[in-house]
């Protein structure tokens, strides 16, 4: 039996390659941080062949590290960040442009427009996403729109679409395999999750020819092969998932009504809704948690902005703190948020108000506020939000959960996931490995190789570091009540 699984986390502003051994333990990590592009207000991009040349030399050094070879691998798991879009040409493997980044607004007028002509209801019907400029689909649309030439190569089929995961793939096996698995798929806004297949009505109104589009796979089965010439070794590539997906996965949210929320630069909510596609009334998105053999199970998503980023923001601009971590101890030195309610809409507000034009706000400040209130009613606001996502989460669901699993980088800050706690007067769990996204990716591919037994062997490996239970005199309500007066103001 071979001795590892090879996880690539494919993230937005970095590539890492994580081995993990038999029992999920983690051997070696290997990061390195990309460029990020900015060429316009609101537009984000990346050098796709930037992010080839660093995943290929994290894969190289994890590998150095853990002192192996490339025989020792049994196989690859792949997560990425979702939607961001690159379009290359397939005689030559060449992208045709930069990758427009998830995190790009430049197609909101699409979106706008295509709202006005009341489409917006059949791509929530058939792809069960809002129609945003977060999404895949009105990228694909605004590269093939920069010239005739593009269109007219698209339409005979001599470029490819994907996702980071495609384009890594493509890759790995010398532009063999041109495919994307059921949860990247479903982020484009023109594949139909519950036909599994990419929607002609929705490909005609985005104008997107088919055969652009990759080959939709399981989440969790062997797929391809890495060809030798390219990575010395032929490796089973045999997981595929989203990162928020993954994350599910590793956080063992195998269950309907099991919830997880990462808390990175954004916050990124999931349930887990079974093998049912639930339709949200409350403007969180619907999506495929993940496919292992036939059986497809689904999941409600709410995405906040900015969570982590708002930390970043008190040290970078107003330089209250030196480092992030500092916040915590800030924070602490006060009892309350002094009356001070912060309302994080930096980059607008995500669901359920979908507003892309809000602005942030500091409200409640007196003579007698301090930097530590402020820092408080910051940690409060990622909290509050992240409640806010949940709720309307349960009502879609009609599923009341009793504990919140936690992880991402922000979840490490003890006040924060005690406010969580409080506030949605629930238990807050977080594990003992924080890494669930690359665990996620690993589970997937070691099950399709038989590298793990069954899911419950991978239960076993799974511990928590520690759980906040709500604490008996917290002002949760006081909190709250304030919190919904203030955010009318602003949204």
């Amino acid at each position: 039996m071979k001795s590892y699984i090879l996880a690539i986390d494919a993230g937005t502003t970095s590539s890492r390659a994580i081995l993990f051994d038999k029992k999920g333990t983690k051997i070696a990590t290997a990061q390195q941080e990309f460029q990020q592009y900015f060429p316009q207000n609101g537009w984000v991009e990346h050098d796709a062949e930037e992010i080839w040349n660093t995943q290929l030399k994290v894969i190289k050094e994890v590998v150095q590290q853990a002192n192996t070879s490339l025989e020792e691998i049994a196989a690859i798991g792949i997560t990425n960040q979702r939607e961001t879009t690159v379009v290359w040409n397939k005689k030559t493997g060449v992208p045709v442009g930069k990758a427009i980044v998830w995190q790009d607004r430049r197609t909101s007028a699409t979106c706008e427009t295509l709202k006005q002509e009341g489409k917006a209801d059949l791509f929530v019907q058939k792809t069960g996403l809002v129609l945003d400029a977060y999404f895949s689909g009105t990228k694909i649309k605004w590269i093939l729109d920069q010239s005739n030439e593009l269109r007219q190569q698209a339409k005979e089929g001599d470029l490819a679409f994907g996702t980071i995961d495609s384009w890594l793939i493509y890759k790995l096996t010398a532009g063999s395999k041109h495919i994307t698995d059921v949860t990247n798929a479903s982020r484009t806004l023109l594949f139909n999750i519950h036909e599994l297949k990419w929607d002609n009505e929705l490909m005609t109104l985005l104008d997107v020819p088919e055969k652009m589009m990759p080959e939709v796979v399981s989440s969790s089965e062997i797929v391809a092969h890495t060809d030798t010439g390219v990575l010395g070794a032929a490796i089973p590539i045999s997981g595929i998932a989203g990162d928020q997906q993954a994350a599910l996965f590793g956080q063992l949210c195998w269950n309907e009504g099991e919830v997880k929320n990462t808390y990175g630069t954004g916050c990124f909510c999931i349930m887990n809704t079974g093998t049912k596609a639930v339709q949200s009334k409350n403007k969180m998105l619907t999506t495929i948690a993940w496919k292992i053999g036939d059986q497809v199970e689904y999941a409600i998503e709410g995405s906040i902005f900015v969570a982590g980023a708002l930390v970043q923001w008190l040290r970078d601009q107003l330089r209250l703190i030196d480092s992030a971590p500092e916040v915590e101890t800030l924070a602490s030195s006060v009892t309350d948020n002094g009356g001070v309610t912060f309302i994080p809409a930096l980059t607008g507000l995500g669901a359920p108000y979908w507003n892309p034009n809000a602005t942030g706000a500091i409200i409640g400040l007196t003579r007698g506020t301090t930097d530590a209130h402020i820092a408080r009613a910051a940690l409060e606001a990622i909290a509050l939000r992240s409640m806010e996502i949940i709720v309307e989460m349960q009502k879609d669901a009609g599923v009341q959960f009793s504990s919140l699993k936690v992880d991402g980088g922000a979840s490490n800050n003890n006040l924060l996931m005690q406010i969580q706690a409080d506030l949605l007067n629930a238990e807050v769990v977080r594990p003992k490995e924080t890494e669930t996204t690359a665990m996620g990716a690993a589970f997937l591919a070691g099950l399709a190789v038989g590298f793990w037994s069954s899911k419950d062997e991978i239960k076993t490996m799974w511990q928590e570091d520690k759980i906040f239970h709500p604490s008996a005199d917290n002002d949760a309500k006081k909190i709250i009540e304030m919190w919904n007066n203030r955010i009318e103001k602003v949204h």
